[in-house]
């Protein structure tokens, strides 16, 4: 269910490595599924170091305000500004347009904290 080219936290963010060595940082459907409608998203600043697993943002809907964290460290070349302004996004395409913060310098090496898409289909099966 969940797109093979990304690795996963238990928290329920995924991260994609591009080609460049940047990494593309969002939620996932399951998440968005969670909260329901989603209302709000505050995100870093282009700049800001995250180390992996530090709070990023935080993420508001109907139910609840809920804390966003970076699957991998890194510097935040870029916010989502589109999902800043229509934070629905999230509920609508939570693995492609409604990503949440690109990141610069990478550790490839946090990769293998992460979860493969297989393991996280296992993860959530578990939590059913």
């Amino acid at each position: 269910m969940y797109p093979r080219d990304r690795k996963y936290t238990k928290e329920h963010e995924w991260v994609l490595l591009e080609a460049d060595g940047d990494a593309v940082v969002g939620i996932t459907s399951y998440a968005q599924e969670q909260l329901g409608d989603i209302v709000f998203v505050d995100l870093p600043s282009p700049g800001t170091r995250l180390a992996q697993f530090q709070k990023l943002g935080e993420v508001e809907s109907v139910k609840a305000v809920s804390d966003l964290y970076s699957p991998v460290a890194g510097e935040v070349l870029e916010a989502n500004a589109r999902l800043v302004q229509h934070p629905e996004l999230l509920n609508q395409d939570p693995h492609g347009a409604a990503w949440l913060v690109r990141l610069g310098g990478v550790d490839k090496a946090d990769l293998e904290n992460l979860l493969s898409a297989k393991a996280y289909d296992q993860l959530l099966a578990r939590q059913a």
